[in-house]
């Protein structure tokens, strides 16, 4: 599969590059666009959608959420497959994702780790059994990640919210008052260079279980991301996640 990988010369872009390079996924990497370009690779590099090469069989996007607009306009004129990688996006731009999807396969998910996927599932499982019982969930992050709470955080969240629909998000706490039964916290720590730890702790008065996921490498979410592309490519139109590559 040729791949064209949006935010080429950025962390996760490199990431891709490089698993690509090894045919990861039977993939080639055949083209990219960056604000950054360095020329760190050789192949075709854009710093426009506009100017980016078509000739290729999917989109995959390590960039900015303030990039979707053009993305998904590139994607839906060319009828490019896109695995959209990036988080962090408005109300407005989910709903150009939603948009999108009616007219190409777009695989959008907040973690592209399978064991995250898995992390979500056990949750709202424990969630649903402990029907009483209170949750809190705490994320560490590098101190370079710029949204807050993570992309991971909130999708634990609201898969928890599928087996709990009367519960709220609380995003952090500060002032004076106490914890509401229904209400679901996020909790974010950044610093240092840590990948991606995410923590679920489901508890009552008498006893607590604690769920918890780490990611030792940022090539974990390449890997995943590539996953998605091989999925992707064939498919018809609409919004494919994590679940819909687990249940293939």
């Amino acid at each position: 599969m040729r791949i064209l990988v949006s935010g080429l010369y950025g962390h996760m872009g490199r990431e891709v590059a490089a698993l690509l390079q090894k045919g990861v996924e039977g993939g080639e990497l055949t083209a990219g666009v960056s604000l950054d370009h360095d020329g760190s690779f050789a192949v075709p590099c854009a710093e426009r959608f506009a100017d980016a090469c078509t000739d290729v069989d999917c989109i995959v996007d390590f960039s900015h959420h303030s990039c979707t607009k053009d993305l998904l306009d590139f994607a839906v004129a060319h009828q490019l497959p896109l695995v959209l990688a990036t988080t962090g996006q408005t109300e407005e731009e989910m709903q150009m994702i939603q948009d999108a999807s009616r007219k190409i396969p777009l695989f959008f998910t907040a973690n592209y780790s399978l064991g995250v996927a898995l992390l979500i599932d056990l949750a709202k499982k424990a969630a649903a059994v402990m029907s009483g019982a209170e949750i809190e969930i705490i994320e560490r992050h590098h101190n370079r990640k710029l949204d807050a709470p993570s992309g991971t955080a909130l999708a634990i969240a609201h898969g928890i919210q599928e087996v709990r629909p009367e519960s709220k998000i609380i995003t952090g706490r500060n002032g004076y008052g106490k914890r509401e039964p229904n209400d679901i916290g996020i909790h974010a720590v950044r610093m240092g260079n840590i990948v991606g730890i995410h923590e679920v702790v489901i508890g009552t008065d008498n006893q607590s279980i604690t769920l918890r996921h780490e990611a030792y490498s940022r090539a974990l979410f390449a890997e995943g991301a590539l996953k998605a592309a091989a999925f992707l490519i064939g498919q018809p139109a609409g919004l494919y996640d994590m679940t819909s590559l687990l249940s293939d």
